[in-house]
């Protein structure tokens, strides 16, 4: 598994190497296969201005390789985005969470001109929902979220001993019906105390590479 990550860490690398510049920021996913771009990364870091990360983690190891971290606010373009997912359709539309960090990663996907989603090949599915849904909430409005969500058919579970970088609770939903991504994606974030769900797509990837 681990090569199959680096094979498209490598890749990623080798689509941005010659479209960065000593202005250029890219934004930097979370997750296992975004941490082996990380390390690819390191051999272009002094080709670009810097990173904006999208969770506490990938901050952390984007710093101790001396990969300068900026915050979104302030900078004025984000060149790529870099991220992996927990799903992808042939479609490019994501299921993303695993790790609790989609609030943050859809944030700098929307900010990017370029999203670029990185995955081995098991991350492929014809249809989402396989994977449980995470849903980021207001610790308050948990319950209450988790009864609109049960109304609407899927089967919300909290995420035990777990809080997100800003502090919230996450609520994993499993058996909901995704065949109309874009629709749910906006109905689950309509709901009042629901900060962003796990699903991608207004904010799909332009690109998708897999690996080999």
């Amino acid at each position: 598994m681990s090569a199959a990550k680096i094979s498209v860490a490598k890749k990623a690398v080798k689509y941005i190497e010659d479209k960065i510049s000593k202005e250029t920021v890219i934004g930097i996913g979370t997750g296992s296969t975004v941490n082996f771009f990380i390390q690819e990364l390191c051999n272009l870091k002094h080709h670009f201005k810097g990173v904006v990360s999208s969770s506490n983690a990938s901050s952390e190891l984007l710093k101790e390789k001396s990969i300068e971290v900026f915050s979104l606010n302030d900078v004025n373009e984000v060149e790529f985005y870099i991220d992996g997912a927990d799903e992808v359709t042939p479609e490019n539309f994501l299921i993303k969470g695993g790790g609790g960090a989609h609030t943050r990663e859809k944030i700098v996907a929307a900010a990017s001109n370029e999203f670029i989603c990185i995955v081995d090949k098991t991350k492929l599915v014809n249809k989402l929902g396989a994977f449980p849904l995470p849903v980021e909430v207001i610790p308050e409005s948990r319950s209450m979220v988790a009864r609109k969500i049960t109304a609407m058919g899927g089967k919300p579970v909290y995420r035990n001993n777990f809080l997100t970088d800003q502090k919230n609770h996450i609520l994993d939903i499993h058996d909901i019906d995704i065949s109309d991504p874009a629709r749910l994606e906006e109905i689950l974030n309509n709901i009042p105390g629901v900060v962003d769900n796990g699903v991608f797509a207004k904010n799909k990837p332009q690109l998708v590479l897999i690996s080999d």
